[in-house]
């Protein structure tokens, strides 16, 4: 058997493929266009014939087709996105093509695909569209969290773009019968993150010395889940979930920025000190906060552990050291990834030199 994921090798695919596979999993063909976010290197070593993979883009309708035909997966799990929301502010145009017209794309050829399927292939054919907690929009301070229920009200052109491929998704389900699977998670964090992304951007930052950058006061509160626990979910989502529904998975960890760069700090204090006994939180600069920053996320995953079991098994004091670690014993593989792109971005985005 196989599974057709895109975006692989991105942050949350790679951990999803290597999850999969280490979980006793089916072969996976991966199909990923290898942009800066991408890295094959996550995955050289997985032996070929348990993954494919297939440098391409989302929307590319023939190599769709032909991947489908082809391959024959049991499910398609759709994780390839622009994600990265300063981005989105910057040149919105490529998160419309790859996270609008991208998931269109992949939808019609998977509907063509399944339609011509015979029992009881068809019966047991997925389609997962991994999105975001985003599409939702900002949260008040003592608001409730979000649920599946709640209304979507995105407030980037990042999340905006998500959203149009939940609506997208969701009338797949309802029009053609496409057994669609949705899942909305929280911000992610572990090990492979590109390191533009907050947490790996104030580790690598603080390892090298370089100021840290916070956007405003800092006080934007994120619900945080650790990687490894998010693909975990939308597993049990592949397998077990009821076409059509939407599950959310959070990690019960709200936790405003400043903070979570504190904690940071203290770990890399006590991990690697700095000369002359100065504090890593030393290194903290406000800068101007981007534009419709929102200020609370935060997720309620009743129906997902109702329904399917799951609940978080990293604790964020144990995550977060875990992934500082991560990052702080994997100097080859962070050098790989912050290019000559990459620190041309940094001094655009915050004015940072080196």
């Amino acid at each position: 058997m196989t599974i057709l994921v895109t975006g692989g090798l991105g942050f949350i695919g790679t951990n999803f493929i290597l999850g999969h596979l280490a979980a006793g999993g089916d072969r996976v063909v991966n199909l990923d266009l290898a942009t800066y976010a991408g890295n094959y290197g996550n995955l050289a070593h997985l032996p070929p014939e348990k993954h494919l993979f297939v440098r391409g883009d989302v929307c590319d309708r023939g190599l769709a087709d032909r991947l489908l035909a082809e391959h024959r997966p049991r499910a398609v799990a759709h994780l390839a996105a622009e994600s990265h929301v300063d981005r989105s502010i910057t040149g919105p145009e490529s998160f419309v093509r790859t996270n609008i017209l991208g998931t269109f794309t992949l939808l019609e050829a998977t509907r063509a695909h399944w339609e011509g399927l015979p029992e009881p292939e068809r019966a047991g054919f997925r389609f997962l569209y991994v999105s975001t907690d985003e599409v939702y929009g900002s949260l008040e301070p003592d608001a409730p969290p979000f649920t599946e229920l709640s209304p979507c009200l995105p407030n980037s052109p990042y999340s905006a773009s998500k959203a149009a491929g939940d609506h997208l998704a969701r009338s797949y389900f309802r029009t053609y019968g496409l057994p669609v699977l949705v899942t909305h998670c929280s911000n992610n964090y572990g090990p492979y993150q590109f390191p533009e992304k907050f947490i790996p951007l104030m580790i690598i930052n603080a390892l090298a010395e370089k100021p840290l950058p916070v956007y405003g006061d800092g006080r934007q509160v994120r619900d945080w889940i650790h990687v490894e626990d998010h693909v975990r979910a939308l597993s049990l989502v592949l397998d077990r979930g009821v076409p059509g529904e939407t599950y959310n998975a959070g990690g019960l960890a709200e936790c405003a920025n400043i903070e979570v760069l504190g904690r940071i700090c203290s770990i890399l204090d006590l991990a690697r000190p700095r000369q002359g006994g100065a504090r890593h939180m030393d290194l903290a600069v406000h800068v101007t906060d981007r534009p419709g920053h929102d200020r609370r996320y935060a997720i309620d995953s009743a129906k997902l552990e109702s329904e399917l079991g799951f609940r978080p098994q990293y604790s964020f004091p144990d995550g977060l050291a875990a992934t500082v670690e991560w990052y702080r014993t994997n100097p080859a593989w962070v050098e790989s990834v912050t290019s000559g792109e990459y620190r041309e971005w940094m001094r655009r985005q915050y004015r940072q030199e080196g």
